[in-house]
Order: structure tokens, then sequence, then C-alpha cells
């Protein structure tokens, strides 16, 4: 019996490994993740694969071990969807299944893509996710952004998942540029800025504090440290369960 493994394990896994994109945004609630490349490839055919998922995205972060059950219809309310096949066994007939990732809010093809859903181990959460694909022509061909903003309460540590999302939408993006054919070196020159982190009141004082903060609102911080102290609960935890077998 072959097991896949859930995508909350993939994504706790990628935790680990260097991720290729960029968080520029990190909040206690929110985080967002920016990758871009130049692909030799014209807008026309770099659209044309945008669309077809099934070519490039990769199978470890689906739920039926297959990317080819994967489509996008590139209209607004599209679904970026996946058929999970049947299995039969020697007692009964298997029955097809299926999963919607995203939802296309704008196509605009040969310009931009952009699609709201939370990816992966983030489905299972309240959060709101918006991917957004942009393709600009240059000389060498054209230029592909991926960036892909989440908010919302997630019942695990946000710098930690932020940085599994960001290798998987890092890689992601890297599959379509190998159908495409990357321009050597163009990952370089992203202009991309630093991660902003919003935690850095300790730099307006020497003390740390902010002189012109109440007795309340020090009261306030203090729940709210002893709430960010409070264990949560892994990926892995949360997101076990999301097994295939055969």
């Amino acid at each position: 019996m072959r097991k896949f493994l859930s995508l909350g394990a993939m994504f706790a896994a990628l935790i680990v490994t260097p991720a290729q994109a960029e968080v520029v945004v990190l909040k206690d609630a929110a985080f967002v993740t920016r990758d871009a490349v130049t692909v030799e490839a014209d807008l026309r055919e770099t659209w044309l694969q945008l669309i077809s998922p099934g070519k490039w995205w990769n199978e470890a972060h689906t739920f039926s071990g297959d990317a080819a059950n994967l489509m996008i219809r590139p209209q607004a309310g599209g679904c970026f969807c996946e058929t999970i096949p049947p299995k039969d066994t020697l007692n009964q007939i298997g029955l097809a299944g299926s999963v919607e990732h995203m939802r296309v809010i704008l196509a605009m093809p040969d310009q931009a893509l952009r699609m709201n859903g939370a990816l992966g181990p983030l489905q299972s959460e309240p959060v709101n996710g918006v991917l957004t694909v942009t393709l600009a022509k240059t000389e060498e061909g054209t230029r592909l952004v991926f960036e892909y903003a989440v908010g919302g309460f997630m019942r695990y540590e946000t710098p930690a998942i932020s940085k599994a999302v960001d290798g998987v939408i890092s890689q992601q993006m890297m599959g379509l540029a190998g159908l495409l054919g990357p321009v050597e070196g163009s990952r370089k020159d992203t202009s991309i800025p630093e991660p902003v982190e919003e935690d850095l009141v300790e730099e307006l004082t020497q003390d740390g504090q902010d002189p012109a903060a109440t007795d309340d609102d020090a009261a306030a911080e203090g729940e709210a440290s002893e709430e960010k102290k409070a264990p949560r609960i892994s990926v892995d935890e949360a997101f076990g369960d999301l097994t295939i077998d055969d």
C-alpha cells in the first residue's frame, strides 16, 4: 500500500529547505511572498502554459498525486480544480472526488491571472489567499511575477508557514519557467524589498517602550505577549489526516 504525504506534511517538510522566493511582508496573521523570473517564450505562449497547470504543477502538491488532474478555467468565477479519480476495490466501485484549490477573479490574457483561495494546508484555515501572476514583455522574452498574499487566523506560527508556502509557490513558478525556457540569471534581479517586520517597536526608545503608552496599553500588550507565548499546533498536527491510500 502506498500513501501520499498529507499536504500539511509536505508544506512542513519544506520549512527545512531553502526557500527560493522572498517573504516580502510578514505580520502576526498575514504574509506576502513574491518571486519573479524571465522566460524565453513570448506572452501568448507563456499565458497558454500558465493556464495549463497539469503541465508544470508539482504533483507532490496535489491530493491525487498526479498533476494531470489539475485544470484552470481562465474566466471570472472559473475554477482552479483537481479531479480525484475513483479507485475500485475488490469489494466496491470507487467514486470520483474533486478539490477546488482556487477561484479565478481576474483573467486578462497575456497580461495577468488572479485567483482567490487558500492553498494546501491553508485550505482548512479561516484565511484568505490571493495569487496574482503577471506577465510583461521584455527584450529577452516574458517576465513572470508570482505574488501570493495571505491573511487571517492560522493555527500555526506565521513565520514558519510563510517560509513553507514561499518555497512551494517558487517551486511552481520554476516548474512553469522550465517549460518556457528560463533566462539564465533572471531571478537575481527581482527588485524585491527585504522582509518587513511589524514588531520592531523597541527601536523607538532605548528601553523598548513607547513613552506615551498608558498603563492600560501596557496591560494589553502584556496579554498579547502571553497569547503569543501560548503553544500552537504544528502543520503536521493540524493536517496529518489528509492522506490518500491506494
